[in-house]
Formats: C-alpha cells, sequence, structure tokens
C-alpha cells in the first residue's frame, strides 16, 4: 500500500507528533506500559474546554462516568472511548466530549468501563450498559449513542441491546469502529501495515478481551455476529480509508439497511485510525469531525440527511 500516495502531509505530521509519545511498538510494552505511553500521548493532544462547558464526575451505577454541560440541553449522548479496551478513560477523550457538548448543545456522558485484561468481557458490555441505563433515567432526555474504534463497538453493542428495553435511543454515530469483521479479507489485509493501527495490534487487542474460547455469535461482543439487525435506531458510522476496520463500518452499514433500518456510512479518504486526536491540526480530520457532531445533532433532532 502506497501511503505516501494516500495521506497528505498535515497527517503525516500528527502520525509523527503520535509516535513521539505512543511508539510503534507499544504493544510490545506491559499493560501499565501501554496504559502510560498512551496517557501520554492523550496530554500532548489534548486541546482543553470550549468556552462554555461545565464538567462533573459522577458514579453512574457504579460506573464512573463524565458529564458534560452547556447551557440546557435536551438531548443525551452517551459516549464510549477508544483504546482497544486496554487503554484510555475520562482524560483520554476529554476535550472530545467536550467539544462535541458545545457543537450539538446536548450534554454528553462519558463511560468509563472497566479496562483488559484486568476485566474481560462481558464486563465492558456491562459497564456501558449500566451507565446507558443511569443516563436515561437520570435525566430523561433521548440518547444518543456515540463512540469511536473500541468504544463504537461498545455503543453499537449498547444498541443492539437496548433493543426493547430502552425506547428513547434515536440513533448512534460509530467512529472507526471495530464490530467483528473478518480479519482474513478486505480491509484487514489491503491496510495490515497502516499507521498507528496493525492487524497485529488488533489481534492482539482481540486476545485480553476474552477469557478461554472467543465468544460466538455474541452481539454484546462483536455486532456483526448478531443475527438480526431490525429495530435498530437510524446509524451514522465513519470509518478512516486507511485503516484495517475500515470494511466492518461497511459491513455494518449494509446489514442495517438490509433489515430496513436507516443506515449511512462515511470514508474519509486519506485519514488513518485515531484522527479524532487531528481534528485541530489536519484538514480532512476537521472536516470529518464537524460531519460527526452534525450527524450526532441531527439524529438528536429527528432529522435524516442521507437519502
Amino acid at each position: 500500500m502506497d501511503y505516501n500516495s494516500l495521506i497528505d502531509e498535515e497527517t503525516w505530521a500528527f502520525i509523527a507528533q503520535t509516535i513521539e509519545s505512543y511508539p510503534e511498538d507499544a504493544v510490545e510494552l506491559s499493560i501499565e506500559g501501554q496504559r502510560q505511553v498512551y496517557d501520554d500521548m492523550c496530554r500532548v493532544f489534548h486541546q482543553g474546554y470550549p468556552e462554555g462547558v461545565e464538567a462533573t464526575d459522577v458514579q453512574a451505577n457504579g460506573v464512573p462516568v463524565r458529564v458534560y454541560t452547556a447551557g440546557q440541553p435536551t438531548r443525551t449522548v452517551v459516549y464510549y472511548h477508544g483504546g482497544g479496551f486496554v487503554v484510555g478513560g475520562l482524560e483520554s477523550h476529554d476535550d472530545v466530549c467536550a467539544e462535541i457538548c458545545v457543537q450539538t448543545g446536548y450534554r454528553v456522558v462519558a463511560v468509563d468501563y472497566r479496562l483488559c485484561p484486568e476485566f474481560r468481557h462481558p464486563v465492558q458490555f456491562q459497564d456501558s450498559w449500566a451507565a446507558t441505563e443511569w443516563a436515561a433515567a437520570e435525566f430523561g432526555d433521548p440518547l444518543i449513542l456515540a463512540g469511536d474504534s473500541a468504544g463504537g463497538n461498545l455503543a453499537a453493542c449498547v444498541a443492539h441491546y437496548s433493543r426493547g428495553r430502552l425506547d428513547n435511543v434515536l440513533g448512534q454515530v460509530l467512529i472507526y469502529p471495530g464490530l467483528g469483521g473478518d480479519m482474513t479479507k478486505g480491509s484487514y489485509l489491503e491496510h495490515d501495515k497502516a499507521p498507528l493501527l496493525t492487524l497485529d495490534e488488533i489481534k492482539f487487542y482481540q486476545t485480553v478481551r476474552f477469557h478461554g474460547d472467543e465468544p460466538v455469535g455474541d452481539p454484546t461482543y462483536a455486532p456483526l455476529h448478531d443475527t438480526d439487525f431490525s429495530g435498530l435506531p437510524p446509524t451514522v458510522v465513519f470509518t478512516a480509508d486507511c485503516d484495517p476496520l475500515r470494511d466492518d463500518g461497511r459491513d455494518y452499514r449494509d446489514r442495517l439497511q438490509e433489515a430496513g433500518v436507516k443506515a449511512h456510512w462515511i470514508n474519509e479518504d486519506g485519514l488513518i485510525h485515531g484522527y479524532l486526536r487531528a481534528r485541530t491540526t489536519v484538514g480532512r480530520a476537521r472536516d470529518s469531525f464537524e460531519r460527526i457532531s452534525i450527524a450526532i445533532e441531527a439524529l438528536g433532532q429527528r432529522i435524516w440527511a442521507y437519502d
């Protein structure tokens, strides 16, 4: 793959800055080492809060969450952070959540689910569901589910599980999610050596998610493994073109559309996994983040602008 022709200079500069804090062989470090370099990297890219945002840390059915508000919100976004289920937390996506709050006007609840390998599936899903139930009961507002990477997986898992259990999920916005696609074909092979996320790294993150045999047919583990995609909320999926996970977003869109669900897939040319942190320095990432915020806001208003 000729990434020099696909990726522009701004994105290469972002990749280089990321690697300064989070080395390309980070998965070879201990779990504590991985978390340290990831936290260091997130601090480098932290943008601070836009004016007018307030954030409060509380417990949501025993799960730590951070609640962001600006003004008088009428919708709640539940946000699940990325990090391969191994790294990340309330600080790693703190500024992203604050910006989503300001740009949409909605409340944002960031979920600090427990991490692998100390806690394995289904703990991450259970924490995400518990926090989502709490948000629905605590605020009484319609919900939009959103997340990136591993968090995109959890957002979709919650969406699938919420059918018949929550009646106020207006939509989901998934950002370069890993949804349980076939690793032997498509983008997994085409971009197996992509910058900032390789196929080997994906396989590592997968192996620490479960005890014993990998779960089969469990949509709280891999949403693409579900057998019923009907009744899901309107969905917008964003993927990075230079990312092994790209085709998961396309395939998930296809499954939803086949089941009669409103679904739209936006594949961002020239971008790589983790580009949310590049939203202020890379033009393509800035444009994508604007599209993400617009999608969240529109779904919250029951507007579907993709037909």
